[in-house]
């Protein structure tokens, strides 16, 4: 049985769910499922939806093969008339949502989900997995950007999670400005940049430091970098200059102080006369610590751990409720897990400089439309087909645009309020 059947990718309670709505005749009512956030993780100041190319794909292919059904019926999942309806699934419905790339906030519809209960409800545990795994990562890389501050970041965090996850993490860091990753997956799959040269095993293997670099340049020339922290960082810089010469492309320290040794790193290049030589550092980067760093004289970062588990937050926090049933909103009342019901459909508001004031959502309805307002929501699939998917590289470019609107107050690594407020306009 393949573990990535997209059909599997499903909680046993949504299968119960088609079960009895199956023989109680309520399967088939129009329903509207919608994806938000209640709040964001703490600290944070936005989200970044991410997923959406990944999902639809995903949606795209979700069939329940015999093999699944096999298995559904033999362990007492699925009854047979559960078991019929599965093997001819096909979702027949409308999917809508946030652009790849966008901002949201507390309440934000970034999905929309609508057709009849029983195709949109098997959905929802692929759906949320997607979404908030991808959408995790992508908030805490662009934390990572903002606070490099044009430099580039390495995503190198493939050991430090599923092999699946972090083919998924590199192309939402990437999504959200990192310059490359180590994945070559990820390179394969979706196109990334990738790069990486050597581990301190390379080092290790040879019998002294220079003999390890002198092998790395030999055969990948002096557009490479060396890893000099193995032994003695002042040393380890004399040695890669001395075996490379001062055209070395970059030196890279994952260990120590970094703060400080970027500085006598830097000293010592130049006094060695490779000015041009950059510093890559790593080990255990988050946004503080690329923040910290600011000042010093690093040209590029690398970030893994940090990256994969969302930097605190592994998770957007996002929830799949039913919202509409035949048109007819309806509510949850629970206490703290309220929802507003209808179908709901936002803009964003901005100045006529393009900064972002406010997030407008309307229930069952469209808002008063002003000028410089930005629809938020577009078509995803459509009758049962999925719309041609927009480039990765759009989508990073989006989410560049979203990050430059919003008041500089938002990009603030500090607790806070959201970036912008959301006002709700629910259904009379």
């Amino acid at each position: 049985m393949n573990p990535f059947a997209p059909a599997l990718l499903t909680d046993h309670y949504e299968l119960t769910m088609v079960s009895a709505a199956l023989k109680d005749g309520t399967a088939h009512r129009r329903g509207v499922f919608e994806v938000f956030a209640r709040r964001l993780p703490g600290g944070r100041r936005y989200g970044v939806v991410a997923g959406q190319g990944r999902l639809m794909e995903l949606v795209r292919d979700f069939r329940f093969t015999g093999e699944d059904i096999d298995f559904l019926r033999r362990t007492g999942i699925s009854d047979e008339t559960t078991a019929a309806w599965l093997a001819d699934y096909r979702f027949t419905g409308d999917i809508d949502g946030y652009a790849e790339g966008e901002l949201f906030f507390p309440g934000s519809p970034i999905l929309t989900v609508s057709g009849t209960f029983a195709e949109c409800v098997v959905l929802e545990t692929l759906v949320l997995s997607v979404l908030n795994h991808d959408s995790a990562i992508a908030a805490a890389a662009a934390r990572m950007v903002t606070a490099a501050r044009g430099r580039p970041i390495i995503e190198m965090g493939s050991r430090r999670t599923h092999e699946e996850a972090a083919i998924a993490a590199a192309r939402a860091a990437y999504l959200a400005g990192f310059a490359s990753t180590s994945n070559l997956a990820a390179g394969g799959r979706y196109g990334i940049p990738t790069g990486g040269t050597a581990a301190h095993a390379f080092t290790l293997l040879h019998d002294d430091e220079s003999a390890a670099f002198a092998s790395q340049v030999a055969a990948l020339g002096k557009n490479t970098t060396l890893l000099v922290d193995t032994y003695d960082i002042s040393q380890g810089i004399r040695n890669a200059i001395a075996v490379a010469g001062p055209g070395l492309r970059a030196i890279r320290i994952d260990s120590g102080d970094l703060s400080v040794l970027a500085q006598q790193s830097r000293e010592l290049l130049d006094s060695l006369g490779a000015t041009e030589t950059k510093i890559i550092v790593s080990g255990d980067m988050d946004e503080y610590s690329i923040a910290t760093l600011a000042a010093e004289p690093v040209d590029m970062y690398g970030a893994g751990t940090a990256v994969v588990t969302g930097s605190g937050a592994p998770t957007a926090g996002l929830i799949y409720k039913l919202v509409e049933v035949d048109g007819r909103p309806v509510v949850k009342r629970s206490e703290n897990k309220s929802t507003i019901g209808g179908r709901k459909t936002a803009v964003r508001r901005h100045k006529p400089t393009g900064t972002a004031t406010e997030e407008i959502i309307v229930s069952q309805g469209v808002p008063d439309h002003q000028p410089n307002d930005r629809l938020l929501q577009r078509a995803f699939v459509a009758g049962g087909t999925v719309l041609p998917a927009v480039p990765l590289t759009d989508s990073r470019e989006h989410l560049r645009q979203c990050l430059i609107s919003i008041p500089w107050e938002g990009l603030k690594l500090s607790a806070g309020d959201p970036a912008i407020p959301v006002t709700v306009v629910p259904t009379s």
